[in-house]
């Protein structure tokens, strides 16, 4: 996409965003609630018209693409199928008018474990059976291009494993995988890249591990018989040193080089020192911190604040390869 930008009225929800999706990786789509996320997928599909720039799949806009759902999979909506329809017939639905055969809906039911279920309403599967067939609704063409937005919602343990391993495996065939998710552990676990979002304005457009040593400071974590000591000398120097748990030191923002120059010089017993990584939530919530438009007081009861995503004003339900095609046919 190129100088992307969208605006209702006075709000400029997406604000002249650049970046380039590739093939073979997985590349997570991370934002504070009321980034532009939703916003920015939408325009990708020519769901939104943008104010100013463009987004092109292989070098063509989604609404001209020939064969839509046989260039791109979308899920944005997971609750776009008619509740009366059994989740074959939305399917089929979904193959003839653009079309695909009976067969490929046999096997996208297979894939996403819904075979056994295929002849029941949709009005009552759980959410998480209703993501599963959102999913085989994005496969269905068999593109060399997905869109995911939050797919592990609903999803059990077993479903977020399978879900992670689907879009590795997705991508380690060549094809174009871009996800969006406020799950920072799993995205941890399955994206290659990361293009983050804050305000409506690119904030990062870089490798996981990149970002993350990027966006965190460094942590030196020592275990010594003289705890009293090394405090001692590490905080002379202008080192921040705090106790964790198991009796071990942390010394925050400083180099290991420097913590082990400074215990050599002073002749202290250490019996490990090591560096301690931050996470990738930790290294989004630093990056992000200055972008977040809702901002919740914790309760002290409270373990934490809950997240949704309110990325458009007045969004309904979005419609992607899960919902209406644009059309277009498969072999």
């Amino acid at each position: 996409m190129c100088n992307l930008s969208k605006r209702y009225g006075r709000i400029r929800a997406v604000d002249d965003v650049s970046f380039t999706v590739r093939p073979g990786q997985v590349t997570g789509f991370l934002g504070p609630n009321g980034a532009g996320k939703s916003t920015t997928m939408r325009m990708m599909l020519g769901l939104d018209r943008p104010s100013a720039g463009r987004v092109l799949i292989d070098g063509v806009r989604y609404p001209e693409q020939g064969t839509p759902l046989r260039r791109v999979g979308a899920l944005l909506e997971a609750r776009s199928a008619h509740p009366g329809r059994s989740a074959y017939h939305h399917l089929l639905w979904l193959a003839q008018s653009n079309g695909i055969g009976r067969s490929r809906v046999a096997e996208v039911l297979t894939l996403v474990g819904l075979a056994s279920v295929a002849r029941r309403r949709v009005g009552g599967f759980s959410l998480g059976m209703v993501q599963r067939l959102g999913i085989a609704a994005a496969l269905l063409g068999d593109p060399p291009v997905l869109l995911f937005d939050e797919p592990v919602n609903g999803l059990d343990p077993e479903g977020i494993r399978w879900i992670r391993e689907l879009m590795r495996g997705l991508a380690a065939q060549g094809r174009t995988v871009f996800v969006s998710s406020h799950l920072m552990s799993e995205m941890a676990l399955t994206a290659d890249h990361l293009v983050v979002i804050g305000r409506g304005r690119l904030l990062a457009d870089t490798g996981m591990r990149e970002f993350v040593e990027a966006n965190s400071g460094s942590t030196v974590r020592i275990r010594t018989p003289e705890p009293d000591r090394l405090r001692a000398v590490l905080v002379a120097a202008g080192v921040r040193v705090e106790a964790a748990p198991d009796g071990t030191l942390l010394a925050y923002d400083s180099e290991v080089a420097r913590v082990g120059e400074l215990i050599a010089a002073n002749r202290l017993t250490v019996h490990e020192v090591g560096v301690q990584r931050a996470s990738l939530e930790e290294a989004f919530m630093r990056l992000t911190a200055s972008a977040v438009h809702h901002r919740a007081e914790s309760d002290p009861r409270d373990g934490g604040n809950a997240v949704g995503d309110l990325d458009r004003p007045g969004d309904g339900d979005s419609v992607g390869g899960s919902g209406r095609p644009a059309g277009g046919a498969r072999r």
